[in-house]
Formats: C-alpha cells, sequence, structure tokens
C-alpha cells in the first residue's frame, strides 16, 4: 500500500483477509449467547435449548441486489433480514449469525465497512450477532449467511401440519417490495415507502414465535411469494388452501403506484416476494395472535386457490426460470 493511500480509500486486496475482519469484527459487542466469537478457528455458541435451529441464504450481486439501486448498508441489512425471517417462521429466537462473503479484488474497503454495519445493525434489532465466517476472492460480490436460532422450548412449526378447517393467516407487509422493484426496474427512485421496502424488509420477527405460542399448525416465511411459498405448506401438509380474495388487502399506496405503472397491486400482493412475511395456519377454534391477519383456509385437496379458482400467471419467484 502507497503512503498516500489511507484506510478509508483501500481495496480489499489492499486490506488482506485478516484486514477485512478487523475491520468487519472490531469493537462490536456480542450478546451474551456468543460464548467465543470472531477470531479463533470456530465459534461458540450457547444453546440453552438443547437444540439448534439454523437456516442459510446466499445474496449474489445483479440477482438479488443491485448497489446502482441500494446502499451497501442496506444490503446488509436486507442480507441478515432474508435469515432471520426464516428462524421466525419455525418459532425461533436468533441467536447468532456466519458471514460468508466473497468480492472482487478491486472492492472498496468502505463497501464493506458499509455492509457489515448494515448486518450488524439488523442483527442486533434481535440481539443476535455476527459470530465468525469467512471472505475470499470472488467475481460479484456475494454475501452466504447461516443464522442460528434458539426454540427457547418451542416445539419447531413446520411446513407440514396444516390441516382441513385451519384459518391461513399472514403477518407483515405483502406485495411493497414487488411495487418497489417495478419501480426501480422503471428508472425511478420513489416513491420512497415501495422503494425502501424493496431495499430493506421489515420482517415481522416478534410474529413467528408468537404463532407458534398460539398453537400455530404450520407456518412459512414468504420469501418467494405468498401463493408459491403457500404452495409449499399445502404439498407438505397435503392439503388444499383457500384465499378469500375480499380477505386479501391491497394498500391504496400499492392501488397508485400499479396505476402509474399500468401495473396490477393485486398481482403483487399475490406473487411478490422479498417483504418476508410470514404466512402459518391455526385452529379454527381460537383467536389470531396479535399482528396476525386471516386470509383464507386450509381444505380438502391440493393446491392453493383464490375464492376457489386456479389463479392464472406466475405464483411466485424460483431460481433458474
Amino acid at each position: 500500500m502507497g503512503s498516500d493511500t489511507s484506510a478509508q480509500d483501500q481495496t480489499v486486496s489492499e486490506a488482506g483477509e485478516f484486514g477485512l475482519i478487523q475491520r468487519v469484527t472490531s469493537g462490536r459487542a456480542q450478546p451474551a449467547a456468543t460464548l467465543l466469537g470472531p477470531g479463533d478457528d470456530a465459534a461458540v455458541l450457547a444453546a440453552s435449548d438443547g437444540r439448534v435451529v439454523a437456516t442459510t441464504d446466499v445474496l449474489v450481486e445483479q440477482v438479488h441486489f443491485r448497489l446502482a439501486w441500494s446502499t451497501p448498508h442496506q444490503v446488509g441489512r436486507k442480507a441478515v433480514a432474508v435469515n432471520l425471517s426464516d428462524l421466525a417462521a419455525m418459532g425461533a429466537v436468533p441467536t447468532g449469525l456466519l458471514v460468508g462473503l466473497g468480492c472482487p479484488p478491486e472492492t472498496p474497503t468502505s463497501v464493506i465497512d458499509e455492509l457489515s454495519a448494515g448486518m450488524w445493525e439488523e442483527a442486533q434489532r434481535v440481539g443476535a450477532g455476527l459470530i465468525g465466517g469467512d471472505m475470499v476472492s470472488a467475481p460479484a460480490l456475494t454475501i452466504s449467511i447461516t443464522a442460528l436460532g434458539d426454540l427457547q422450548g418451542r416445539t419447531p412449526v413446520t411446513r407440514s401440519g396444516a390441516c382441513p378447517g385451519d384459518v391461513v393467516a399472514v403477518a407483515g407487509r405483502l406485495g411493497w417490495a414487488a411495487a418497489g422493484l417495478a419501480v426501480l426496474g422503471r428508472g425511478f427512485r420513489s416513491p420512497v415507502a415501495v422503494v425502501g421496502a424493496q431495499r430493506v424488509p421489515e420482517p415481522p420477527y416478534a410474529a413467528g414465535p408468537l404463532a407458534a405460542d398460539a398453537g400455530a399448525t404450520s407456518m412459512i416465511d414468504t420469501s418467494d411469494g405468498l401463493l408459491a411459498d403457500l404452495g409449499h405448506i399445502a404439498e407438505a401438509s397435503q392439503v388444499g388452501i383457500d384465499l378469500r380474495d375480499e380477505l386479501i388487502e391491497v394498500p391504496q399506496r400499492l392501488t397508485e403506484v400499479a396505476s402509474a405503472l399500468g401495473a396490477d397491486a393485486r398481482h403483487w400482493v399475490l406473487t411478490g416476494g422479498e417483504d418476508q412475511a410470514l404466512a402459518a395456519t391455526f385452529p379454527p377454534d381460537q383467536p389470531l395472535p396479535e399482528g396476525w391477519r386471516a386470509v383464507g383456509a386450509v381444505v380438502e385437496g391440493s393446491g392453493v386457490t383464490v375464492d376457489g379458482a386456479t389463479y392464472e400467471g406466475s405464483s411466485g419467484w424460483e431460481h433458474w426460470r
């Protein structure tokens, strides 16, 4: 590194692997569950429940995010959020995250600084920490996160427990991120609310454990779209799911944006992913927990319908299609 190059102007190749690790971990406080954090061959995390819930997601630049549309800080928050919402969908509380990061050697260290700051911010929203990981050279910015969670004595809520007669309910926003993607794809940067929803999701983290405590029979994170992900519950539970159109809320803001773009706001709500909302089924003889709203029912049969009819068109996101 030349004498006139400041730490802020470095590239990752100039900083080196261990220099980058120091930048990401230095001065960060770990939660009590982290018994041994970054700096050794592996981390040690307390598992008071005796079981650990684990999930992983990979985000690739130009596939899952674009730095032309989002800041590195926003990308960091989103990368963590998509993992934490999966833990919530099992009824677990997040405890720690392992981060794998690949990037081109010419990437400025400021990008890594902002990215890690966003990761830490989102993790700290739920009391979790970044407990370790790895950094490598890669042709595009790639983020792989493994999130670990604690069931705190709960039975994990899977996709396979839905029964005919159960109420289908959702928690969190639907359609906002899809609307934001449509806006960004047209070259616009407003309305801020919908664009912000695409850049950084707001998963209802607390709703997952609440649903588990309330006796949810199945649950899933709707990262690929409501219809597509309810389809996974229907298949795993060997049931049908029928949504009621009158119960599907289409926010006025989305209707306005759709009208301006010549799009269908209802389609965004039914098929748009990346809001990281939760969908679950509940026994019919009890009130829904706080933050949950009914959208349909579990029925005999298979697949997902809307008012008894098959939805025409794509039901959500699927890789390689």
